[in-house]
């Protein structure tokens, strides 16, 4: 398989949701960040339509696919209510990630070993649809050879920790779990398998990752929206692709 230089972004526009459904308005809108997003250069648009429905909705879903012109990226758990969303809307990419209700965000990555037969049935629905099916992995071997078994086309590898280092000031263990993401992006393009990165990232802790050869989408939303509080979304999303463009570029 040959790199890909061109580095894509997808904005994840949940915690638009989080905000207006703090107050049960109508405003701000997602589907209004979305088409920013896309107007901003993004390369794709995320949303996670979680099962206690915290910030993007059904009606989010439907109304995001009909406005944008981009991909859409449906995050979701392995259940059959979240299956039978996705069937219904077709969207270009499903990313089946971990979920527990109690939790602030996706903590970690997908037990894929834990659950390689339940998940493998749980896809092929997905792909003969057309949909590309992401998987949300730690960065480990065990877990990315067994979301190629599976038949995943792609593997996102969770860049939380990375990132929680490097803002703890643990910057020993910050560059081990760099390496630890580049060798783990190296042998999952060696099985064949499409490889993205994303959560957590921020404009201190985006280049070495977008440095990484084999990576070719980054999915980024919180910082991204939590910035354009400051500076508006079009803005933010301009200096993130800026800075993703020139770490390529190396």
């Amino acid at each position: 398989m040959d790199f890909i230089k061109d580095l894509r972004l997808g904005v994840n526009i949940d915690h638009v949701a989080t905000v207006r459904n703090a107050r049960g308005s109508a405003y701000p809108d997602p589907v209004r960040a979305a088409m920013i997003a896309q107007e901003a250069g993004a390369d794709g648009i995320t949303a996670h339509l979680r099962e206690d429905r915290r910030h993007i909705v059904d009606e989010d879903i439907a109304s995001i696919i009909k406005a944008i012109d981009i991909p859409l990226n449906f995050e979701m758990a392995a259940t059959d209510e979240m299956q039978k969303i996705a069937l219904g809307h077709e969207p270009h990419a499903v990313c089946i990630v971990p979920e527990k209700r109690e939790e602030r965000t996706t903590e970690g990555g997908l037990d894929v070993v834990k659950d390689e037969s339940k998940l493998a049935n749980f896809i092929e629905p997905l792909r003969e649809k057309g949909c590309r099916v992401s998987i949300f992995i730690a960065a480990d071997d065990t877990q990315i050879r067994a979301a190629s078994k599976i038949g995943a086309h792609v593997v996102e590898l969770h860049t939380g920790a990375y990132c929680d280092l490097h803002y703890e000031k643990s910057y020993q263990e910050r560059d081990a779990e760099l390496s630890r993401l580049k060798d783990m992006a190296s042998f999952a393009h060696s099985l064949g398998l499409e490889v993205h990165a994303g959560h957590g990232l921020t404009y201190d802790t985006v280049t070495p990752i977008a440095e990484l050869p084999e990576i070719v989408e980054l999915n980024i939303g919180h910082f991204l929206i939590g910035e354009s509080i400051f500076t508006g979304l079009k803005d933010a999303i301009l200096r993130m692709r800026d800075l993703m463009d020139k770490a390529r570029s190396k």
